[in-house]
């Protein structure tokens, strides 16, 4: 046998083998996946559907020193009222999110609340912890503290894992990334979709999965960090990204004027906007203060600055213009969730989203017609997974009807549909039919959601709400066409098994 044959051997045995290994981190990790890319893409959108779940709320676009002053004093008036006053916190407005807001916590009695400000900074509404910081949040952890964000920072290096060995287990991949069988054998057809979305997105699925990985597995980052350059000194570590903090030093002592602080911060970074103003152990001499702001040439979201109970500048983060590991540690969080170019770079990672989303759900569909075609079928699992697919927009959908209109809490709505929707499996439905009435469902649900929440906020003054309705009744109807497909193919597209 000569060398060039045992290397062309020894190459296809390779690519053998990472082909089944693709396969198998796929099959294992496909549903978390799942989970967390449709959860992503929802939240990509967050501050829009924070104005779409409370349109009403005042529109603020832009708060001076004064108008933030009044709203710091309206806040810790509250606070002080409620005998909670530890920290405040005021979220200031923006082009995403033109509302401002204000808010306080106590943590020895857990007292907290949420409120909506005017454009003089006067408190004028409660602001709803809802649906939109609920989806926030389920993407972040799935509510289940330091093991979700793990878990999702687990499902970030399963989501890269697999992009490289897809690439290396498809030497053919590039040089065929415009091919499409469309129409023919249904294990083909897949292939060729999930191996063009692959590829068309694949800077996107990159970045996605490596931020993704890196902000779920932060804390284990920062542990390493603390063994590797201080000593096992956690603290430290954790104090070197974050700045000095508050001290528990509970003598009395004014809070810090908000202009000279601003007028610092505007020494250092004249182009920057504040976008948040924290102030912990308020009133006291240990209290500090924290202003978060964006300079829009930076891709770092915002830079910190850290004065202490005067009022002084004492520490800037250096996220903007500080070390590569400094600049790098600010842009994750950006580069993850697209907050940066403004609505348009939203929009693209909205549909490359979705694409993640399919890519996750031929892969699948791959396996179980591979094994069809092989005489071992497995209508089963074609019925969980169909139900898996479309589980997610179902909950994610009902859990914001109930949550709008009766006030429900969203985390029992939307497991208790997830675990609903995944009962039908059991059904002896075909497949492609389970799939075929999930999708009606979801069509209906969406159209019911925009109606409904049209409906109720027809007074209300934010433009936004008819943005997201529309592209509501958007959604439902690409569904509806995809719908009218399948019913126009009849039978024979009812024994594919689609998800």
């Amino acid at each position: 046998m000569s060398r060039i044959t045992q290397n062309q051997e020894a190459g296809s045995s390779f690519v053998r083998s990472m082909l089944a290994g693709h396969s198998a981190l796929g099959i294992a990790f496909a549903a978390l996946i799942l989970l967390v890319c449709f959860s992503g893409t929802v939240a990509v959108f967050h501050e829009e559907l924070r104005r779409w779940e409370e349109p009403a709320a005042p529109l603020v676009t832009n708060a001076d020193d004064i108008v933030i002053q009044r709203t710091l004093d309206h806040i810790v008036a509250k606070a002080r009222e409620d005998q909670a006053l530890h920290e405040v916190t005021l979220r200031l407005p923006r082009a995403e999110l033109p509302r401002l807001s204000a808010e306080y916590h106590d943590h020895d009695s857990g007292k907290e609340a949420h409120w909506y400000a005017d454009t003089d900074g006067n408190l004028t509404r409660p602001q709803v912890e809802g649906w939109t910081e609920f989806m926030r949040r389920h993407h972040y952890s799935f509510h289940g503290g330091t093991w979700g964000i793990y878990l999702v920072g687990i499902s970030g290096v399963a989501l890269l894992s697999l992009v490289m060995s897809g690439i290396i287990s498809h030497p053919r991949i590039f040089r065929d990334a415009f091919a499409l069988r469309l129409g023919g054998s249904r294990r083909l057809q897949e292939a060729d979709i999930h191996n063009r979305l692959s590829v068309w997105g694949l800077p996107f699925h990159i970045a996605i999965s490596l931020s993704g990985a890196f902000l779920g597995l932060a804390g284990l980052v920062t542990l390493v960090l603390a063994y590797a350059a201080y000593n096992g000194d956690t603290q430290k570590a954790i104090l070197a990204v974050l700045g000095p903090q508050a001290t528990e030093d509970e003598r009395p002592a004014p809070i810090p004027a908000v202009a000279p602080m601003l007028a610092q911060m505007w020494e250092r970074a004249p182009d920057a906007r504040p976008v948040f103003l924290h102030i912990d152990h308020v009133g006291t001499a240990g209290q500090m203060a924290m202003i978060a702001a964006h300079d829009p040439h930076q891709l770092a979201y915002t830079d910190r600055y850290r004065f202490d109970a005067a009022g002084k500048l004492i520490w800037v983060g250096g996220y903007d213009k500080g070390t590569v590991g400094m600049q790098t540690l600010a842009a994750m969080q950006p580069l993850h969730f697209g907050s940066f170019g403004g609505l348009p770079v939203k929009l693209a990672y909205g549909v490359l989203g979705i694409a993640i989303c399919l890519v996750t759900s031929t892969g699948i569909t791959i396996w179980l017609a591979r094994r069809r075609d092989r005489g071992k079928p497995a209508p089963h699992w074609e019925r969980v997974w169909a139900a898996i697919f479309w589980g997610q927009p179902i909950a994610f959908t009902v859990s914001a009807l109930t949550a709008l209109a009766a006030g429900w809490p969203p985390i029992p709505v939307f497991w208790a549909s997830t675990l609903a929707v995944l009962a039908l499996a059991a059904l002896r439905w075909e497949a492609a039919q389970l799939s075929f009435r999930l999708r009606l469902v979801t069509a209906l649900l969406l159209v019911l959601l925009a109606v409904s929440h049209g409906l109720r906020w027809q007074g209300a003054g934010d433009p936004m709400m008819w943005w997201i309705d529309g592209a509501l009744l958007l959604a439902a109807g690409a569904i509806g066409l995809t719908l009218a497909w399948q019913w126009k193919g009849g039978t024979a597209l009812a024994q594919t098994g689609r998800a």
